[in-house]
């Protein structure tokens, strides 16, 4: 690093660290769901800072790169592979929608407005809200042959092309899936999706029931048998509505496991699991509460258990498929608290698919709490502890990977660095996800490679790209939002008309999914707010996890297509 300017002449990597404090600091500002986010405001800290010439050279930018990148991957990885398949191929048109009108309609800009390779990319990562082009793209530039004062130039036109258009990009595709799309829809979205979460099996009251949350969800309680003797334990959980479990009964004493078709008879103390609301209901039809006695006291205390989905036989069934099997009468008394995917906690109903990659949060007694997680996959490693010898030769499979190269049409394309650690991220991330004792990386492990990783790569283009930015805001600076606008929300109404007349998707899932074809979590969050429900996140995370690798690769496809135009 380079740098002009007191203490940082002689420390100039602290303005590295000064550019991200900063960043992430006005990233947090909040308007609404609208939130500028640390990439963005890194890249604006970086472009006023490099005005004082203040510069990175080397390779940090890379290095920071192909970390981030391949953490990405690692962790999109379980869910990029379980979402390839026939289920999910009308939500994967989506993704492929955006894509493909993000290239077309930054392409047809390219001659008409007179812009380079870089400004090309740089449009497309903003106004499309996925910062990782930004990257693919710094980094195929590389390849074209050019002179290092011109590829440069062009990141430093990534850089400020990003700026101009991120916001753009990011309000616009905020107000359209939660304010728009429903209106265009002609659908109340708090309406439509309290309907649907009655059509996919979510019992009346379960989503009040979650948002109470200095309650437990799950509970066990001991009741004496008055009312229902001579009832089978089926009978009883059939009028306790289905949703509860006898785990114990107790009887002269003794501890007994009940089958379903087992009868109670006075005096039996019976142990019943399950929510909250259901398990309350049990005293007018049992009998009174009573408290166990103190050798037995344990049965009353519920375990959580936290499992990562990995079983090929779970794997793409819904979670009535899996209650309704053989082996999940072995698990009675053993409830399903939560499914955790892509960072986002799905809601739990019979037509919920579990997927590779999933966290599931089981609760329940032992030792059937323990068969059920076995059933689903391996328990959730605690370990704090990276392997780093798998981290480091999955960036090496990914750096060979992205050195190769064809030419198409005589214009030659390549993955390049970037892409291929991508690639190999996914490979990686599912790997683990199938075999977990291999390529441990805990989740705050990849967290942070993904956060400091991107954090730093955007400063080290924005401070670069200072003493340029001037010159291209003033060339092209009032028409890059506008196309920006158009980069946004075309692949958004195009995807709107498609998923409603053609694919038939339901309007919660479907602006759900719009969403995830943005990769936006302010967007995801604004129809969460709007809608009042977790049932969005059924079609957004699908979409989201094929988007974020999609997108990345579009960075090198725009440099070399976009450079081909524009010679």
């Amino acid at each position: 690093m380079t740098c002009s300017v007191g203490f940082f002449n002689s420390v100039p990597i602290a303005v590295l660290f000064l550019t991200v404090g900063l960043g992430y600091l006005i990233g947090k500002l909040r308007v609404g769901p609208i939130q500028l986010g640390g990439v963005c405001g890194t890249l604006i800290v970086a472009l006023l800072i490099g005005q004082s010439g203040c510069q990175t050279r080397g390779d940090l930018k890379e290095v920071a790169f192909a970390l981030f990148i391949f953490a990405m991957g690692y962790s999109g990885g379980p869910q990029f592979f379980a979402n390839l398949n026939r289920a999910s191929l009308r939500y994967i048109l989506l993704p492929l929608i955006e894509a493909l009108l993000v290239l077309t309609i930054v392409l047809l800009a390219v001659p008409l407005f007179g812009l380079d390779a870089g400004t090309a990319a740089g449009l497309a990562a903003g106004a499309a809200t996925e910062s990782a082009v930004v990257g693919t793209a710094a980094e195929a530039l590389k390849h074209l042959g050019l002179a290092q004062a011109e590829v440069q130039r062009m990141e430093a036109n990534i850089a400020t092309a990003y700026t101009l258009t991120y916001l753009v990009g990011l309000i616009s595709i905020v107000l359209f899936t939660s304010q728009v799309a429903p209106a265009l829809l002609r659908i109340n979205l708090r309406q439509a999706s309290r309907a649907l979460e009655q059509k996919l099996g979510a019992p009346a009251g379960e989503a009040d029931e979650i948002m109470m949350p200095t309650l437990p969800r799950l509970v066990g309680r001991s009741y004496v048998v008055k009312d229902a003797d001579g009832w089978t334990v089926a009978q009883v959980e059939a009028a306790l509505g289905g949703r509860t479990a006898i785990s114990r009964v107790l009887r002269n004493g003794e501890a007994i496991e009940p089958a379903t078709g087992d009868r109670l008879a006075t005096g039996d103390i019976v142990v019943v699991l399950g929510p909250r609301r259901f398990v309350l209901r049990a005293g007018p039809v049992i009998g009174p509460e009573i408290q166990l006695p103190e050798a037995h006291a344990d049965d009353l205390q519920l375990t959580e258990l936290q499992v990562i989905v990995s079983k090929k036989a779970v794997n793409g069934h819904t979670v009535g498929e899996l209650a309704q099997r053989p082996g999940a009468r072995r698990a009675r008394g053993v409830f399903l608290q939560s499914i955790q995917r892509s960072g986002h906690m799905l809601p739990v109903m019979p037509s919920t698919v579990v997927q590779y990659g999933d966290l599931v949060t089981l609760v329940g007694a032992e030792p059937e709490l323990s068969q059920a997680g076995a059933a689903l996959g391996n328990a959730l490693r605690r370990s704090g502890v990276t392997d780093l010898v798998f981290l480091a030769f999955g960036i090496l499979a990914g750096l060979m990977i992205g050195s190769l190269g064809a030419r198409l049409w005589g214009i030659p394309v390549s993955l390049g660095s970037g892409g291929g650690a991508l690639v190999s991220g996914l490979v990686c991330g599912w790997i683990n996800a199938k075999r977990p004792a291999l390529g441990h990386m805990p989740d705050h492990a990849v967290q942070l490679l993904k956060d400091l990783g991107l954090a730093v790569f955007v400063a080290s283009v924005g401070l670069s790209a200072g003493p340029q930015a001037v010159s291209l805001i003033r060339e092209h600076g009032a028409v890059l939002p506008l196309i920006g606008l158009l980069v946004s929300l075309g692949p958004a109404c195009l995807s709107l008309w498609v998923g409603h007349k053609l694919l038939k998707i339901e309007g919660p899932l479907l602006v759900g999914a719009i969403a995830g074809q943005h990769v936006s979590t302010p967007a995801i969050s604004a129809i969460l707010g709007a809608s009042g429900s977790a049932v969005p996140l059924l079609g957004y995370t699908v979409t989201y996890a094929i988007a974020n690798v999609l997108l990345p690769v579009l960075g090198p496809i725009i440099v070399a297509l976009a450079h081909h135009l524009g010679g």
